[in-house]
């Protein structure tokens, strides 16, 4: 195998060698085990002594995963450490994207490819961005007009019984109507490169839909996912909490599958800054990093999850009711107003599992499907421009002397665990959870093209020939 010439850890290895983690596969230990050691209270009580800038604008999208930032904000997490914080709700994704560029926002909520098509140009002026922290896993689900969930039951009753569910009802139900002549049916998503717009394609793909030709997929802010339903503009979409339990609450709409029954443990959000930001205020960005973990701890245990759902369910953040964001929040999670809530004790992870770790194989993934979708139309280096942009490298200088358990290796393979497992190699064994896809699929960052030339429906913009220049 060839050398991979960007500096990993100092020096240069190979590829299969790097993205080794040695974890373990252990026992049946609590999905919802309360966060680990608190950061002692005095830790990094410094004020904003040393810090190139205090002053901060936040920016977030109104959907609970914005709660990291939201609490560090409320709870006095920035304060402690120096930042003088504002938030600053947006209107959309491209207002996030738009302004972190020109500066206008220090740092953002952004979705978890946003750093990527950023510093790559794609749909926008190329900037720089990274990230060296991640808000939270899982987070999303995929809901359906309850028109469309009932000829899903009729077209196969035995797909739409299992658990997870499939695509494959929809497949037919697409057939059907291409067979009399149907126009496309429209479903919505938050942005080109958001994670709903991969998880969607992912669901849909695994059972032989296109999603560029089969379906008509168009972009909508969050918070304006359940009118579009409900006037009918639309028959489906992806969207983070809580706009998929508004849709269940309203009696409009059904979910079919959450992205945690998709991807186990799923990358959702990060906070982002541009680069040139990050090499002018180390100190400040680092600060943020600490505040914010600190955040996430508190946030993790059960005992205060109520609390946080007040504080983000205010006009001024989620501007949603308090009993509709508790649902996810706290541990269950409704899929239809026929069925009881059900169990998802995992649906939002905020610090367990790692959760705040930039991993540069997260990065990869998202890299691999922006290529499989046609958004990447020029040859990358795929683990290069991965290690570029995620910056866990920032993210172990932030938390040194925190107390915590920090990974020491950079990438993993993700699908292969379908329970709690231990990363040992960590500075202290850290608990992970599963990682596993609905479909069985295995994700090794080592093996990224074939990773890639092995989706059965996919639409590149380049050739596998292209890429293997790049990426042997």
């Amino acid at each position: 195998m060839t050398k991979d010439k960007t500096p990993l850890d100092g020096k240069a290895v190979d590829r299969r060698s790097v993205l080794k983690t040695g974890g373990k596969l252990l026992g049946a230990a609590a999905l919802f085990k309360a966060a680990g050691a608190v950061v002692p209270g005095g830790a990094w009580a410094a004020g904003g002594e040393g810090l190139e800038k205090t002053d901060l604008t936040l920016g977030i999208i109104p959907l609970t995963d914005c709660a990291p930032l939201v609490v560090a904000h409320e709870k006095g997490y920035f304060a402690k450490h120096g930042i003088k914080s504002q938030i600053s709700k947006e209107a959309s994704w491209a207002n996030i994207r738009d302004k972190v560029s020109i500066g206008a926002l220090d740092a953002a909520h952004m979705l978890a490819g946003m750093p990527i098509a950023a510093s790559l140009g794609i749909g926008a002026i190329r900037k720089p961005t990274i990230t060296s922290y991640s808000m939270d896993l899982n987070g999303n689900a995929i809901t359906v007009s309850n028109e469309l969930y009932d000829r899903m039951i009729e077209a196969d009753p035995e797909a739409m019984a299992e658990r997870p569910i499939s695509a494959r009802a929809l497949k037919k139900v697409i057939d059907a109507g291409k067979a009399v002549g149907e126009a496309p049916m429209t479903f919505a998503v938050v942005f080109p490169v958001s994670t709903h717009n991969y998880e969607l394609r992912y669901w849909m793909a695994d059972a032989g839909i296109d999603p560029d030709n089969d379906i008509r997929l168009i972009v909508i802010p969050p918070p304006q996912m359940v009118a579009n339903l409900q006037a009918k503009n639309i028959v489906g979409y992806c969207v983070g909490e809580p706009w998929n339990e508004r849709a269940v609450i309203a009696g409009i709409g059904k979910v079919l599958i959450t992205n945690y029954e998709i991807w186990n443990n799923n990358p959702e959000k990060v906070v982002g800054v541009n680069l040139d930001w990050a090499e002018k205020n180390p100190n400040t960005h680092m600060a943020m990093i600490r505040a914010l973990v600190e955040a996430a701890q508190w946030m993790d245990k059960p005992e205060n999850r109520l609390e946080v759902v007040e504080i983000i369910s205010q006009r001024s953040y989620v501007n949603a009711p308090v009993d509709v964001v508790k649902m996810s929040m706290t541990g269950t999670f409704r899929y239809s107003m026929d069925e009881e809530p059900r169990p998802l004790p995992d649906f939002n992870v905020f610090y367990r599992y790692g959760a705040t770790f930039p991993w540069k194989s997260h990065a990869a993934w998202f890299i691999s499907q922006m290529i499989c979708w046609g958004q990447i139309d020029k040859p990358v280096d795929v683990l290069k421009t991965a290690g570029e942009v995620y910056r866990p490298d920032i993210y172990r200088d932030a938390v040194k002397g925190m107390g915590i358990p920090v990974p020491s290796v950079d990438w993993k393979t993700e699908g292969t665990n379908d329970g709690p497992w231990m990363l040992t190699d960590a500075t202290a064994p850290l608990e992970m959870g599963p990682d596993r896809f609905f479909n069985g699929d295995v994700f090794d960052p080592a093996e990224v093209l074939s990773y890639i030339d092995g989706f059965k429906v996919k639409n590149l913009a380049l050739s596998m020939e292209e890429l293997s220049k790049l990426n042997t």
